[in-house]
């Protein structure tokens, strides 16, 4: 397990870890916004990192923004790719149907998480090795624990 990486940072607010072992770190908006009902905007948050060769940086939601205001990311998670150095932006989306969203500077609009990556080595085959899944994709497990599918009719 990696305790610590150094992250070379350059903003006003670096991100924040909001308690002791939290996976995501806060990151926050450096402008004011106004999301109607289903708008989007790609959101400022002023900072710009440098990750380390080997590292990777995911952009994801706040759920307590998605539960109370219906507030998500569009492209989550978003990636930041250690060689990348501009700004974080953020494509907020106001999914509520009939409130607008205000975003004010400082306010936390998504967390940042920094981790180790691996590199896949892509090796071309004219066909790939049984498993038990298969070719099953999209719902293929169902959307009910086996317990509660038990007893129900079709």
């Amino acid at each position: 397990m990696i305790d610590n990486v150094e992250v070379l940072i350059s903003g006003r607010q670096v991100p924040v870890y909001a308690h002791p072992g939290d996976a995501g770190a806060d990151l926050c908006s450096a402008q004011h916004y106004t999301l109607a009902p289903g708008e989007r905007e790609t959101v400022a948050t002023g900072v710009s990192i440098a990750l380390p060769d080997g590292f990777v940086a995911f952009v994801v939601p706040r759920s307590g923004l998605a539960a109370r205001h219906g507030i998500t990311i569009v492209n989550s998670p978003g990636t930041v790719d250690a060689g990348y150095r501009g700004e974080i932006r953020v494509t907020l989306l106001n999914t509520d149907p009939t409130s607008t969203f205000e975003v004010e500077p400082g306010d936390r609009i998504a967390q940042l998480i920094v981790m180790p990556v691996s590199r896949a080595r892509f090796i071309p085959v004219s066909t790939l090795p049984g498993s038990h899944r298969g070719e099953s994709g999209f719902g293929s497990t169902g959307y009910r624990a086996e317990s509660t599918q038990q007893g129900a009719t079709s």
